[in-house]
């Protein structure tokens, strides 16, 4: 019992400061469904991440912000396509796919749709549901990673730009030792709009060599 109420205080809090947030605030009044926008905003703004006419595949899309961000920023001539195993709700100009990135049919699917030509850019601030057991989190969160960098070759064009989430520890050591094989160069980021207790990191990795 005492666990129980533990978990509906802890919800309670949350709850509280969800619905103080600035951010969670800001995104509201902007149109945005979630406040990670603001994460890939700043990111953006700093490295000139997304550009006029690009082909951005977004990865763990729901429920969409980021894909609307970043529609905004391709323009018209811009190919954004979202896909996540959650259903998310159409958004103008973006083409939404349902399934799991790391099958080959999806991948398929992505390449049909960019006309055969691989994407400028990948993003991701997927996660697999957490358990609340650290190690658990750290190894299912490093095995899904490593699925989605395997997968690149098969989506990203050379000289492409890959921008991943990542949780501090061990695991943003192991997963940046593939990226450095496989970019130019690897950045580790923390943006500001991150949540002050939350361990996330992204890792932006720069200039794709296929192997």
């Amino acid at each position: 019992m005492p666990r129980r109420t533990d978990r509906r205080k802890k919800s309670k809090q949350w709850a509280r400061r969800h619905l103080n947030d600035h951010y969670v605030k800001q995104a509201g009044q902007s149109g945005y469904r979630a406040r990670s926008v603001f994460k890939l905003e700043e990111i953006d703004q700093r490295y000139h991440l997304i550009k006029p006419g690009a082909s951005i595949v977004d990865l763990g899309a729901a429920p969409g912000s980021w894909s609307q961000y970043v529609i905004k920023k391709t323009g018209d001539k811009g190919r954004v396509i979202a896909v996540d195993l959650l259903p998310v709700r159409a958004i103008e100009n973006v083409i939404v796919i349902q399934g799991d990135f790391c099958d080959a049919n999806i991948q398929q699917e992505i390449l049909g749709i960019l006309n055969g030509e691989p994407a400028d850019l990948v993003i991701s601030d997927m996660a697999p549901d957490l358990t609340g057991i650290s190690i658990t989190d750290q190894a299912n969160m490093e095995n899904l990673l490593m699925n989605v960098i395997n997968s690149l070759e098969n989506i990203l064009k050379p000289g492409a730009d890959l921008l991943i989430k990542v949780f501090e520890g061990r695991m943003l050591v192991d997963v940046r030792k593939p990226l450095n094989l496989l970019f130019k160069k690897v950045i580790s980021i923390k943006p500001g709009a991150s949540r002050k207790h939350s361990k996330e990191f992204y890792l932006l990795a720069v200039g794709y060599q296929q192997k």
